[in-house]
């Protein structure tokens, strides 16, 4: 395969669905790209995989963790080999660009709708899960005061939380593009690395001061079989949405210098990347698991698990919130270059879409505003902020992203591009292998769609049940 850098062969593809991105210096590396990942993937999946490990015991909840990393490794690789064309002359610089080459324009405007849908529930999953965070900090003080049994509930703070993590958003919404983050990847990444290490640390010293490890081979009982069987599908919903990043994987390989070539390095950064967070997962879900057993919380930090010492719990959701900020930002820059490419494209010759103002605020660098991004960018925040308020629930929110995401965008479309893309012939044995493989994950992705709807329904109805009886 050609992979040579030619730079004037770049080629834009059309669907409105497709983000586009103008012609930019490429300066990323290894350790940008693996910064990238990290703010992308360690997010507020890493909280909920201790309420997984809960629901699966110590068997199946490690096995599934360690099958799931190498899934995400495996689809990452086939992703990553389709950023250029067999001859090296395209540069297919997003998911749908990809997919728009290899499987044509119908199949790029079903992955563009999926990718737009779920970085779009990302964000509401980041929202939620940041009032989490803070609501957790408020909690935790109330309870270092007045005790461990004291009423801290605060109930209206989380959609005021919500409503300040959305104004924060409007503003960090501003930052033009990918290429312009990476101070706010490398800021995310060591935050993620802060909250994970804590909460891993937490759990272990728990674990090791009460010398006893809790927690079963088969997991949490449930009243019913039926119960049982829609949990354990849940917490696969949620490990799924904890690990792939296959939405974003070209936007990063994107800012990539080559040489060497994009593939190699992109490749390298995910090995790293997804080493460390599967590290990061199993210590922090076994840990969890082992410290609380059948009452480990939904979220590891903000279930009040760990009380004390309180400004290390405090410090840790702090953590959170500052990386959840980032976070944000890596998926919804691909909304973002979706909704300027149509804009450019529809309205080429209007100044409100193209006029550029610079805003320059003491020790930070100067930043291009305009009219069009403000609005739209805006409104984005203000709707994702929105949903949250409307469906605040962590697990069942996770779980049904991660259905969602997992079989069409990690599996589905990389299996179906590679197959075209190497000319593999039906009924051969690699054929048959990445078609077997395609099938079971879906099998495994629609039960836990399923479960997942079904918890987020039974949480809402039983929400409203509440309020109606007080």
């Amino acid at each position: 395969m050609g992979l040579g850098v030619k730079e004037e062969s770049d080629v834009l593809l059309s669907s409105p669905l497709v983000a586009h991105h103008s012609a930019t210096k490429r300066t990323g590396t290894t350790w940008t790209a693996v910064a990238h990942i990290i703010t992308g993937v360690i997010g507020s999946g890493v909280l909920s995989l201790a309420w997984s490990m809960s629901q699966l015991g110590w068997i199946a909840g490690p096995l599934l963790m360690l099958f799931f990393a190498a899934l995400t490794l495996f689809s990452t690789f086939l992703i990553s080999d389709c950023y250029r064309s067999p001859d090296g002359s395209i540069r297919n610089k997003s998911y749908t660009q990809a997919v728009q080459f290899h499987l044509g324009e119908k199949s790029a405007w079903v992955c563009g709708l999926i990718m737009q849908i779920n970085f779009f529930g990302t964000g509401v999953a980041y929202i939620i899960t940041c009032a989490t965070c803070l609501r957790a900090i408020q909690r935790s003080n109330c309870y270092h005061k007045y005790g461990h049994d004291a009423p801290c509930e605060f109930e209206n703070a989380n959609a005021n939380f919500m409503l300040l993590f959305g104004v924060v958003q409007i503003f960090m919404s501003q930052i033009p593009d990918f290429h312009s983050m990476d101070w706010l990847s490398i800021l995310a990444a060591i935050m993620s690395f802060a909250y994970s290490s804590i909460g891993l640390g937490l759990g272990a010293a728990h674990v090791i001061g009460e010398g006893v490890i809790e927690g079963s081979i088969y997991g949490i009982s449930a009243s019913t079989s039926t119960q049982k069987f829609w949990l354990v599908f849940q917490a696969l919903g949620d490990i799924a949405f904890a690990y792939p990043f296959s939405m974003i994987i070209l936007n990063i390989q994107d800012t990539l210098k080559s040489p060497p070539a994009e593939s190699e390095t992109m490749k390298r950064a995910s090995v790293m990347s997804i080493c460390v967070t599967t590290f990061f997962y199993l210590s922090c879900g076994g840990f969890g698991y082992a410290a609380f057993g059948d009452q480990t919380p939904g979220n590891l930090l903000t279930g009040f698990g760990f009380y004390e010492p309180y400004w290390l719990v405090n410090f840790a959701n702090a953590c959170i919130v500052l990386h959840l900020v980032g976070g944000y930002q890596i998926y919804s820059q691909p909304v973002y270059a979706t909704v300027d490419n149509w804009f450019d494209e529809q309205y080429s010759d209007n100044t409100l879409v193209n006029r550029q103002y610079t805003l320059k605020l003491p020790l930070l660098p100067s930043l291009s505003l305009n009219f069009q991004r403000l609005c739209s960018r805006t409104a984005y925040v203000a709707s994702t902020t929105a949903i949250a308020m409307i469906f605040p629930y962590f697990n069942e929110i996770l779980g049904v992203l991660g259905a969602i995401n997992f079989w069409p965008l990690a599996i589905y479309f990389p299996v179906e591009m590679i197959l075209r893309r190497k000319n593999i012939e039906p009924w051969t044995r690699n054929w048959i292998l990445l078609r077997a493989f395609s099938i079971v994950c879906f099998v495994l992705t629609v039960f836990a769609f399923i479960a997942s709807v079904e918890g987020l329904v039974a949480a809402r109805l039983g929400s409203e049940l509440k309020i109606y009886h007080e």
